[in-house]
């Protein structure tokens, strides 16, 4: 199966906040605020949707193309990723501008504050499905990104008749109601955590009825709840794998999603897939930056059948 990871590519400042963000929120001053937050760290990590995407899968054996706009600071970042197992053909370097950027600080109860500088991401739309030789058996997640390049990408699966993920992610807050329907009319699934998926019903008035009515597949994840898998017929939770340390969580939904699509590709049923991105999710939230973790297939399996049991088939 040819699979095809969408979305930005960034680097990742993280910072670690000493205490709670809502403890410094004052209700009656909520239409004005001004707040400055002393961090005790900061490291700067390789990141992105679509590369912490690829990562996971090409940790669990495939070889993911990955499609996206970098900036020209772009040069090590590509040579990490080829070394890593992922196939950069499809990435276009845009000059005079850098990688997005993505400046997150974390407190210790896992709340996060982020912005989101886009850098080269603004030009996605300049990329294209057509031409690239893609067969009826491909499988496209679109992740995070421009949201006109992510509107696009879903009008052009649909047209070639490729199956998509449609993932809006962080993208939820920024997108128009219009946007984020159009992405799901036509998708193979959709996957979002609880909170997006609420902007999600606010944004187009459609619940998790109306989604399923217009996609086979909808992933709901929970954070350390697990998910829920929904399909027309039938909705199952899966847990979460407890980690061995909490490090940071930036990086753990693409991490799911990987694993989620190496479940997809080595044609395991949808709960199973779910359980893949339970485990490689918790990876990722065991060390700090979304690419950082490293594990053996064998050590996937293991940790997997610690959980949920063997491995089917």
């Amino acid at each position: 199966m040819d699979l095809i990871v969408t979305g930005s590519i960034a680097f990742d400042y993280l910072m670690s906040f000493p205490g709670r963000f809502t403890e410094h929120f004052l209700p009656e001053h909520m239409n004005r605020v001004s707040l400055s937050f002393l961090v005790d760290s900061m490291d700067k990590r390789r990141g992105g949707c679509a590369p912490n995407i690829a990562y996971t899968l090409a940790l669990l054996g495939e070889r993911p193309r990955l499609m996206a706009t970098a900036g020209q600071d772009f040069g090590d970042y590509r040579q990490w990723m080829e070394a890593a197992g992922i196939d950069t053909s499809l990435v276009k370097t845009v000059d005079g501008k850098f990688c997005a950027s993505f400046f997150c600080s974390t407190d210790e109860h896992n709340n996060q504050i982020a912005s989101f500088y886009t850098g080269a991401m603004a030009n996605a739309a300049e990329l294209s499905f057509r031409g690239q030789g893609l067969g009826s058996d491909a499988l496209v997640i679109i992740s995070p990104n421009d949201p006109d390049a992510m509107v696009q990408y879903a009008e052009e699966c649909s047209t070639m008749g490729l199956r998509y993920i449609w993932d809006p992610g962080q993208q939820c807050a920024r997108m128009a109601g219009d946007q984020l329907k159009d992405g799901i009319i036509g998708a193979f699934m959709v996957i979002c955590n609880d909170y997006e998926f609420e902007l999600i019903r606010q944004k187009t008035g459609m619940g998790e009825q109306d989604v399923l009515a217009q996609v086979p597949l909808l992933v709901i994840t929970r954070g350390e709840h697990g998910c829920s898998v929904m399909t027309r017929d039938a909705s199952v939770d899966v847990p979460a794998v407890p980690p061995d340390r909490i490090e940071d969580p930036t990086g753990v939904g693409d991490a799911f999603r990987g694993g989620f699509m190496k479940g997809l590709a080595s044609g395991r049923d949808y709960p199973t897939c779910a359980r893949f991105g339970s485990v490689a999710a918790t990876y990722a939230l065991e060390h700090l930056g979304g690419t950082y973790h490293a594990y053996t297939w064998d050590e996937f399996a293991a940790r997997y059948e610690q959980h949920f049991g063997p491995l089917p088939a």
